[in-house]
């Protein structure tokens, strides 16, 4: 696969994460609590569960959060519920901005959005008006500091279901679709690959080139939404590079 790396978002994103511990445990106990709502609390059973447990044990989340995140979420410790709202709008420059976030009160998350959004020099927009731009695929990370063959892995992982793999620098990326991200997942982990990065993402179709200081403005806007308690992920198509 030839073109950017979809490595550099999600790795300007894990970078601050890592700094905010606290913060990403809370998101993550949110992402566990919507996959209990929608599948169950038995993980063997529940997909989208062991897709959110193996991200939560990915950033450290300790064993006891993600239990006590599932018997919350089940009725076991209280409950609260919350609601999935995607938010698209434009940042400067025309770079295109997806926001996925839970809620529990969606009327405050939509109006701090929107505040975000013009504070940062963009504008909230309209369901649908730049996801078009962008495809949701499964995207898996590794890093070259582990003893990878890249024939191997390349076999492996289109076996496995895997739609492309590509050499990108630092890290290997290998790209499947939604619905075979669990299985190619799961099928890499047990042949003893560790991932610096496993989730459904949004990848940009194209990418928008700004000069510095109008990046600059831009990375501003993407990091105080991700900043914000409610925001789960936030994807643009600026060329991070």
């Amino acid at each position: 696969m030839a073109g950017h790396s979809k490595w550099a978002n999600i790795k300007r994103k894990k970078e601050k994460t890592d700094a905010q511990r606290g913060k990403i445990f809370t998101k993550l106990g949110r992402e566990i609590a919507v996959a209990v709502r929608e599948g169950g609390s038995d993980p063997d059973t529940n997909p989208r569960l062991r897709d959110a447990i193996a991200k939560a044990k990915a950033a450290n989340m300790p064993n006891e959060n993600i239990q006590r995140n599932i018997k919350k979420a089940s009725g076991e410790l209280g409950s609260v519920n919350y609601e999935e709202v995607t938010y698209e709008g434009y940042g400067p420059s025309g770079v295109a901005i997806i926001v996925e976030a839970l809620t529990d009160n969606r009327n405050r998350t939509a109006s701090d959005m929107r505040y975000i959004f013009d504070r940062g020099g963009g504008n909230l927009g309209a369901s649908g008006c730049v996801a078009w731009m962008f495809e949701r695929k499964g995207l898996l990370v590794l890093e070259k500091n582990q003893d990878i063959d890249e024939d191997e892995l390349m076999m492996m992982a289109l076996d496995a279901g895997a739609e492309d793999i590509s050499d990108e620098d630092e890290v290997f990326e290998i790209i499947t679709s939604p619905s075979d991200f669990s299985s190619v997942r799961e099928s890499l982990e047990n042949a003893g690959y560790t991932f610096a990065s496993a989730e459904v993402v949004m990848i940009p179709q194209n990418y928008v080139d700004a000069d510095e200081s109008t990046k600059e403005k831009i990375i501003n806007l993407l990091e105080r939404l991700e900043e914000h308690d409610d925001v789960q992920n936030v994807f643009s198509n600026l060329n991070m590079d």
